[in-house]
């Protein structure tokens, strides 16, 4: 059976990225095939990733882009080695956000998108893009963790060279609506499955229920 890696990534926080990812996850698990749900903060944790937090707590926060690239090879490697059947991930591939922050220009994405792409062979790709209007999701973000949870995301978008323009929710919202247009070219120009979901006015179940209805036909069942 071909391995599927099915990467759940999000235009902004409060889009409901990593709730519509674990339904995915249990709707695959419970068809009895064989599922690695890898949870956002499994990077920190996943022997494959190790490279990435070494580096990552190595200094000025940062990770090559060759490192990522390699620990996806790493983590696709062993899954096929481990008879995986789906890969369903949560803010894992492309890492566009962090390339984005740690303050990679375009052509440098345009190349990371392409080592991707030969990282993940033979396993076939869908990204399912979870978007809404950034002002919307952040303010539903924030309902959601608090103030506090607003002050630490202005500052940590404050503080990376790629997003230092970020001093509120506003211009944090604006740079979402850059990384969105950004992240359609960069998708658009890959060969993998790119099944975007406008969340709009979906609940959880809604957002779910039409993402599986689109996988149902990637996947060809």
């Amino acid at each position: 059976m071909t391995l599927h890696l099915i990467s759940v990534i999000g235009s902004s926080p409060g889009v409901g990225k990593s709730t519509l990812c674990r339904a995915i996850a249990e709707w695959l698990g419970n068809t009895g095939a064989s599922v690695d749900h890898f949870e956002e903060a499994d990077i920190l944790t996943r022997s494959a990733f190790r490279p990435v937090t070494e580096e990552f707590a190595g200094g000025d926060g940062t990770v090559r882009p060759a490192t990522l690239v390699e620990c996806t090879r790493a983590y696709v490697a062993e899954s096929l080695a481990a008879g995986k059947d789906y890969l369903v991930t949560d803010a894992l591939l492309p890492f566009i956000p962090s390339l984005v922050a740690w303050g990679h220009d375009e052509g440098t994405l345009v190349h990371v998108m392409d080592e991707l792409a030969r990282a993940v062979e033979p396993a076939q790709v869908t990204v399912v893009y979870v978007h809404d209007d950034p002002a919307t999701a952040l303010r539903r973000a924030v309902e959601r963790e608090g103030d506090a949870w607003e002050d630490w995301y202005v500052r940590k978008l404050a503080g990376s060279p790629g997003t230092r323009a970020v001093r509120d929710l506003a211009s944090a919202a604006a740079h979402l609506r850059y990384e969105a247009d950004l992240t359609r070219r960069l998708l658009a120009q890959t060969p993998w499955h790119v099944l975007g979901v406008d969340v709009g006015d979906l609940d959880a179940q809604e957002t779910y229920a039409h993402a599986r209805r689109r996988l149902v036909e990637v996947l060809g069942w």
